[in-house]
């Protein structure tokens, strides 16, 4: 519980930034609580270390740092924010109480998130067959998100008033958010061996499926916004239609209609 506690901590402070610009609690100071998380456990635990957990300590690092640096050069260079008008609220119209209440609940998701590899540091479980293959799998969505990032901005400039469906694109919609998926279920799977207790299960279930339900809100939110912008395009409704919004293969073409995905 105290590890858990300080990881926390870590995560409050990293994700402090929200109170600057609230969107930043979910976005910035998400990669940076990750990243500062990642950190965390090493340091707690540099004396129970094993060649799989630090290997997955550093990961969170790695993935941090992409995710709050990529976000931070979108932020400054794309002028992403201004596109977000509208979609968004005003950082006015958001009380104090409300960014609090963001803080707190985003951090607390952000380390349950991160919780097995916790769990396994705690049961000093080192390196096994499970917690490989979940880094592997983790790693995997890792490359694959940054793929579509780069993919993306390549696009982007080559054509800014396009929608983008070439490269990763072409098979799913949204497949940073995908690549997001994959590197979470990599960690849950990592800790199926080490959840001794319901509270761990708890735990992890909720940082699992917290995580899921973040990326189908960021798909329908992403959806809406390219209905308004390229709704009237033939060909945006064709790849709309024939292009699944976010797992390869898997006919979901669309999630506006589902209000209740708000994240």
């Amino acid at each position: 519980m105290k590890e858990f506690l300080i990881l926390l901590l870590l995560a409050l402070l990293a994700s402090s930034c929200g109170f600057r610009k609230y969107v930043w609690f979910i976005s910035l100071g998400y990669g940076a609580a990750v990243a500062l998380v990642g950190a965390g456990l090493l340091c707690l635990f540099s004396g129970n270390l094993s060649a799989g957990t630090i290997l997955q300590s550093v990961l969170f690092i790695v993935y941090g740092c992409r995710l709050a640096g990529y976000l931070a050069y979108r932020d400054l260079k794309t002028a992403y924010t201004r596109r977000m008008k509208g979609e968004v609220k005003s950082d006015k119209s958001v009380s104090f109480a409300a960014k609090v209440g963001i803080w707190i609940s985003a951090a607390v998701l952000y380390v349950l998130q991160t919780s097995p590899v916790l769990f396994r540091l705690q049961d000093n479980k080192g390196t096994d067959a499970l917690c490989l293959i979940g880094f592997l799998i983790s790693l995997t969505g890792l490359l694959l998100e940054t793929t579509a990032d780069l993919q993306k901005n390549r696009a982007k400039k080559k054509n800014p008033g396009r929608f983008v469906d070439t490269g990763l694109f072409r098979i799913v919609r949204c497949p940073n958010y995908f690549g997001e998926m994959i590197f979470w279920t990599g960690v849950f799977i990592s800790g199926l061996n080490v959840y001794h207790n319901p509270a761990e299960w708890i735990c992890s279930l909720l940082g699992y499926a917290g995580i899921i339900y973040v990326m189908f809100g960021g798909a329908r939110r992403l959806e809406i916004r390219q209905d308004k912008n390229y709704g009237n395009d033939p060909e945006y409704r064709k790849y709309k239609s024939t292009t699944p919004i976010m797992i390869p293969f898997l006919p979901i073409y669309s999630v506006k209609e589902h209000k209740w995905l708000v994240a």
